[in-house]
């Protein structure tokens, strides 16, 4: 499918990086200057946001040809899945009923100090009780529920850039 865009795939590998970029510093605003706790989902969210970031700018700098702007478009759209996948698990857990909130487990180093990687993996999504507090909304939505959109918008922009036509 051919599209012609009036904005380079470039410019729009570097909206990308931009829009993660944004995130990030709002994620940070929101926990610095907000005083809102980030919980152990809250920090994959981030990772995978930086992570999707950083393919943006890889690619907007390496500028490659189509099937390579092919895969990284893929390798963003992986990492946008996961993303999705564990902002989908926080928002399941915010609405749990009250009597199935799992209780308050340790913060996040504690668990990485003390078990192995995979094992502090598990208990970090089957969740707690910091995952359910919904501190933060915006028109009706809770952080994860737009972290869940900002990733179907990154993933907009990466198949805009990185899949379709590239002049």
């Amino acid at each position: 499918m051919k599209m012609n865009l009036n904005i380079s795939n470039r410019s729009l590998n570097y909206l990308g990086f931009v829009a993660s970029f944004v995130l990030i510093l709002y994620a940070l605003y929101a926990q610095y200057i907000l005083n809102l706790e980030a919980c152990p989902l809250c920090i994959f969210q981030r990772v995978a946001v930086i992570i999707a970031g950083l393919l943006f700018l890889l690619c907007a700098i390496h500028f490659p040809k189509k099937n390579i702007a092919r895969l990284y478009h893929l390798m963003i759209v992986l990492t946008c899945f996961l993303g999705m996948g564990i902002s989908a698990r926080h928002v399941y857990i915010q609405n749990l009923p009250p009597d199935m909130i799992p209780s308050c487990g340790p913060g996040l180093n504690y668990l990485l100090d003390a078990f192995p990687l995979f094992e502090a993996l598990r208990m970090v999504f089957t969740g707690s009780g910091e995952c359910a507090d919904i501190n933060w909304s915006f028109v009706g939505l809770s952080m994860p529920s737009w972290v869940f959109i900002c990733f179907l918008f990154l993933m907009s922009i990466s198949y805009l850039a990185n899949w379709v036509s590239r002049k």
